[in-house]
């Protein structure tokens, strides 16, 4: 029996449909909210300027948080910044980088890495949904590096910093998509070379990523005050998807944005997950909006968390 159809097995015998309903149930929940500002913090914004990212960015600074956000364009950076120091007093930083390009990504992070001040909040939110497979400028399925690949870097390399500061919180956004990857990572087939293509496994397998190697972030962080955890940001109108044929927006403007909720929801929830103490010492989780859920058993495996680890080290070019 093939290596595969061993973990299909596994998985099939771990997963429980009470953790589906939960899932449904908790769908409909609202997320708690955390009444505290956040004054003299600093939050850390992967795709600020659009959607989820930017309503949570004002969020923060709403709250008196100060913003550093890593964002594709120029105008649309020099717009927010403006906006965001006008509006609500607190200052609001950025850095140019598309997340697709493993350099520009490595530059981004030792940026970070060169600040002087610690960051209290990082929000890995950029994000983009393709119905046709694209490979980055490096060769790499584009869902995977923008949305997994560019995060681990980050994380990566920050690591050090983060853990001797001796308090931080890291964000997932992540998605109860990562359920498309029903019978877990193809590890063997990472850029969808052997596989017809399908946007939204493509997407839930690099949801499914995040998680796995959450767990080996969470082992590493344990005793230091650093926290990592993923959350799902609910069924939200946003933009994603612009990338796609006319078919898929109009699909999506006149079919999928009837049924879904306002971004707000997403924003509330990172906020209390960035700032509530009730949820200080919780790491390595997976949250609906700000539910407690259990992720679907391919998420939870560590022996592939630990050979998907040994494999982004080399994608990202990080041995």
């Amino acid at each position: 029996m093939s290596f595969l159809d061993k973990k299909t097995r596994k998985y099939i015998k771990e997963y429980r449909w009470s953790n589906v309903f939960a899932m449904i149930r908790n769908n409909r929940k609202d997320p708690e909210k955390c009444g505290l500002d956040s004054k003299g913090k600093l939050v850390v914004i992967t795709g600020a300027t659009s959607g989820i990212g930017y309503v949570t960015a004002r969020n923060y600074a709403q709250r008196g948080a100060d913003l550093l956000c890593i964002n594709r364009s120029m105008e649309k950076s020099e717009a927010l910044k403006n906006e965001i120091e006008k509006e609500f007093h607190v200052r609001c930083y950025y850095l140019l980088a598309d997340l697709s390009s493993l350099e520009q990504t490595h530059r981004a992070a030792d940026q970070l890495l060169d600040l002087n001040r610690n960051i209290d909040v990082l929000i890995h939110n950029a994000g983009v949904y393709l119905t046709k497979k694209e490979l980055t400028s490096d060769g790499i399925e584009k869902v995977f590096m923008v949305h997994y690949l560019s995060s681990f870097i980050i994380n990566y390399k920050l690591k050090n910093m983060l853990k001797a500061q001796g308090k931080a919180r890291i964000i997932y956004v992540n998605s109860e998509g990562h359920r498309f990857a029903a019978w877990g990572l193809r590890l063997d087939d990472l850029n969808w070379e052997k596989r017809r293509y399908s946007g939204l496994k493509s997407y839930g397998s690099a949801k499914l990523a995040q998680l796995l190697t959450m767990l080996i972030f969470d082992d590493y962080f344990k005793g230091s005050g650093v926290t990592i955890n993923a959350m799902h940001p609910g069924a939200v109108k946003t933009d994603t998807g612009q990338e796609n044929g006319i078919l898929y927006k109009w699909f999506k403007r006149n079919i999928l944005d009837k049924s879904l909720r306002p971004v707000e929801i997403s924003a509330e929830a990172l906020y209390y997950l960035g700032v509530s103490p009730e949820v200080e010492n919780i790491s390595g989780k997976f949250f609906n909006l700000t539910t407690l859920e259990e992720p679907t058993p391919p998420a939870l495996d560590r022996e592939v968390a630990e050979q998907l680890w040994e494999i982004s080290l080399k994608m990202g070019k990080l041995k």
